[in-house]
């Protein structure tokens, strides 16, 4: 897996076509291809990415990978430690929040495009799922975190996303 330490002179990661990356709060994708665009007279490369999941094409400026949070899959050898980030037991110190500012707090985590954050996100809905029901707005950033991790496990574990269903909701020790 050279390509991962493969980066451009701006030392930034450099995709190359038929690459996975993930692109935050949007998940698994595959490069395409790369693309140079004129825009406003100047000549852009551009990452063409198709997001797995939603069949989504988004079309990422090379110079700003790092700007917009586009990056490798996780390494298999980081996978445990996302799995630990989901078996601590955080004291619901967030339940005595408004679910508004809880919802903002776990949608800027979603957003950094970090597996480590969206991990948080999900242990701490699925334990706040437990002592009450989510708003609808908490069940659409539930389901969001978890489609995201199954997603990006599975793929880094070449394995499909039921076992990782499974393994998660075996972390809670319980169907989530």
């Amino acid at each position: 897996m050279e390509a991962k330490s493969d980066l451009t002179k701006q030392g930034h990661r450099q995709f190359r076509a038929g690459d996975l990356a993930v692109y935050p709060a949007h998940g698994v994708g595959r490069i395409e291809a790369i693309e140079s665009k004129v825009v406003n007279g100047e000549k852009h490369d551009f990452y063409i990415m198709k997001v797995l999941e939603s069949s989504m094409v988004i079309m990422i400026p090379t110079r700003n990978v790092e700007s917009v949070g586009l990056r490798g899959i996780i390494d298999e050898e980081d996978i445990p430690k996302i799995y630990d980030i989901m078996r601590q037991k955080q004291e619901a110190s967030n339940e005595n929040q408004t679910w508004n500012r809880r919802y903002r707090e776990y949608m800027e985590k979603i957003k950094t495009g970090s597996l480590y954050d969206v991990a948080e996100v999900f242990r701490d809905l699925s334990l706040l799922k437990l002592t009450k029901d989510l708003s609808f707005g908490e069940r659409k950033l539930y389901d969001t975190a978890q489609l995201l991790l199954v997603k990006e496990l599975s793929t880094a574990k070449k394995t499909d996303e039921s076992t990782i269903i499974s393994e998660i909701q075996s972390l809670f020790g319980s169907g989530s």
